[in-house]
């Protein structure tokens, strides 16, 4: 399982009153996957309209389709970023 930090931006045309509308639904939902090991935290930044997600997966395309299952995802782009561990002092980055 590999560790992923998804970044989700609130598409420009979203209507912040349909995104309270499903709060409850995608909180639930989050519990759910966390539950399940597919998430971790979940930090928002509404200000800036930018949630961040920890996802776990085998690959960046499950980490997607996770997030992407959350109600709140139709009113996001997301990207997605693998996040490994660092690798030991002295390795050299490719």
């Amino acid at each position: 399982m590999n560790t992923y930090m998804v970044v989700a931006k609130f598409k420009p045309d979203t209507d912040m009153r349909d995104v309270y509308a499903v709060r409850d639904q995608e909180m639930a939902m989050f519990e759910t996957l966390t539950t399940a090991g597919r998430l971790g935290s979940l930090h928002a930044s509404l200000k800036r309209g930018t949630v961040f997600i920890e996802a776990f997966a085998h690959d960046e395309t499950s980490a997607e389709e996770t997030v992407r299952s959350l109600p709140m995802a139709r009113y996001w782009t997301i990207d997605v970023y693998p996040t490994p561990a660092l690798p030991p002092p002295g390795t050299e980055f490719k």
